[in-house]
């Protein structure tokens, strides 16, 4: 069975080696799915295609080594071209997450095939009307946000006059009402939000420098996932 058909999104790391201060990516990655994440995404806007097929191949072995090939999704943002490399040396590559000028889902979709993840992020203009009409029927999840502004991806939320948009938590548990699909939000999550975020009735959070950039990555990543858990009973 692939991880798509049992996908949980509920702890969602992404991380590129932009956003380890330095320090190497992997052994951070192991502390994430240590820690109790459920999903991996592999980003980065500055390193070759061939470093992310690297990167790639070390998370998917991280992944293994925990025993957890079966539940924990390993996704790579943007790069198809990455994921399909990666999958033609064998590695397993779980599917991708895009956004929404990035490669078109339904071209994922096709290259990828039905076994894959696809995730999309949600449009930030007109969020709630294109969240109730847009078409889902090629993609997994919606990743939204941001909770607040967030130096990690600094157009996160921008709208179309170029400002940035965050969204209360009254917008979230909005967003998870009337979406057809999972959603994932993020965007400078910290683990004092968790308790809130996980009663708007969200799928799942994503953080990448409260995980990435902490003293004891491992040690905070298992605190946001028994805090998410802790106040999400029904989805336990």
């Amino acid at each position: 069975m692939s991880v798509r058909n049992k996908l949980d999104i509920s702890a969602y790391f992404v991380v590129g080696p932009e956003n380890t201060k330095g320090r190497p990516v992997v052994p951070i990655i192991q502390d994430a799915v240590e820690g109790g994440f459920t999903c991996l995404q592999i980003r980065s806007k500055t390193v070759s295609a061939r470093e992310l097929i690297q990167l790639t191949h070390r998370a998917s072995e991280v992944i293994a080594q925990a025993g957890k090939s079966d539940t924990v999704a390993l996704l790579v943002d943007d790069r198809l071209d990455v994921v399909l490399a990666a999958r033609k040396q064998g590695i397993k590559v779980d599917g991708i997450h895009v956004g929404q000028s990035d490669i078109p889902v339904e071209v994922c979709r096709e290259y990828l095939g039905d076994d894959s993840i696809v995730g999309l992020s949600a449009r930030t203009h007109e969020l709630f009307e294109y969240i109730k009409t847009a078409d889902v029927s090629q993609i997994d999840y919606f990743g939204a946000g941001p909770l607040h502004e967030t130096k990690t991806k600094p157009d996160c939320g921008l709208n179309l006059d170029g400002k940035v948009i965050t969204r209360s938590f009254d917008d979230i548990a909005k967003l998870a009402k009337l979406s057809p699909i999972p959603v994932v939000v993020g965007g400078g999550v910290k683990l004092a939000d968790i308790p809130q975020l996980a009663e708007t009735g969200v799928d799942g959070f994503f953080v990448v420098s409260a995980v990435s950039e902490a003293d004891n990555p491992k040690l905070e990543a298992a605190k946001l996932v028994d805090t998410w858990k802790s106040h999400t009973p029904l989805k336990r």
